[in-house]
């Protein structure tokens, strides 16, 4: 019974039943909320081990991808190719411009293995030939504006045109060398970074041939086929004649006049490239 006493009913154990167990005095924090769906499927076994389980065929699928990317694509092949730094790309693209005043055409190596292109002038790298191309584009691009003949159709014409041209020389070199029966270090990455200097001159020449009409441009563009040619010669010959020079074969030796052959095509066909993807950029 209810003390007669007491001026208000207790409904505490109401309150109780309602809301939970009653905070104590100091407390202002809230009452505990019930447990969310998400926090019950985690504290489930089954899901717990579905997602460990998850994690473990990501990491294994990563590591997979890891092993095997260089099948497909040689990143660390690429990473040697892009280790380059200011002072090499300042000398690199005197060497080209000016092949003629260097002595010292061999390539270093360390322990069998060529060291990183900013420690030797002579290695071959990709930046430049890269960054060639790209500018080579831009520069198509800004002639063919001031001619009033830019359009994106005839700017992508240009790009691809170029890479065929590329492609199409990479791979008649292989075969020749296939033909040939060249064993030779050269690979496939080498001949893309010798052949993509040539764009570094038909960036010259377009360039010259924009501020000082056609002059400049047979000018500029001359001399850095010259170069090129040079440069060309000078450098595939320690690639291609070495195995030849390593045997003692005689110079006059039909394999070797092959080789010789094949060198000097390769030199001669990059003016002729840089002539045929520029003459008509100029008017």
């Amino acid at each position: 019974m209810a003390d007669p006493h007491q001026l208000f009913d207790d409904t505490s154990s109401a309150q109780s039943r309602g809301y939970g167990a009653q905070r104590a005095p100091g407390d202002l924090s809230y009452p505990a909320a019930s447990a969310t769906p998400q926090a019950a499927f985690l504290a489930d076994p089954v899901s717990n081990m579905a997602m460990a389980y998850g994690s473990s065929l990501a990491a294994q699928g990563k590591e997979l991808v890891d092993k095997n990317i260089d099948r497909f694509i040689p990143v660390t092949k690429l990473k040697y190719y892009f280790a380059v730094d200011t002072m090499y790309v300042g000398r690199k693209l005197g060497l080209l411009f000016f092949p003629y005043l260097h002595q010292d055409w061999e390539v270093q190596y360390q322990q069998d293995t060529p060291v990183a292109p900013r420690f030797d002038v002579n290695a071959p790298d990709l930046y430049i030939p890269a960054m060639a191309f790209i500018t080579y584009v831009l520069v198509a691009g800004l002639a063919l504006g001031t001619q009033d003949r830019f359009s994106p159709d005839l700017l992508g014409l240009q790009a691809s045109s170029a890479l065929a041209w590329l492609t199409l020389e990479v791979l008649a070199i292989l075969l020749s060398l296939y033909l040939v029966t060249v064993n030779t270090d050269l690979t496939t990455i080498d001949l893309v970074a010798f052949l993509g200097y040539k764009y570094v001159g038909m960036i010259g020449g377009v360039l010259m041939g924009l501020l000082f009409g056609k002059i400049g441009y047979y000018l500029v563009l001359g001399w850095c086929c010259v170069s090129i040619f040079v440069f060309m010669i000078r450098t595939l010959r320690l690639k291609i004649l070495a195995e030849a020079a390593a045997e003692g074969v005689p110079v006059r030796e039909a394999r070797n006049q092959l080789r010789m052959y094949l060198t000097m095509a390769v030199a001669a066909a990059q003016p002729l490239l840089m002539y045929w993807l520029t003459f008509h950029l100029v008017r």
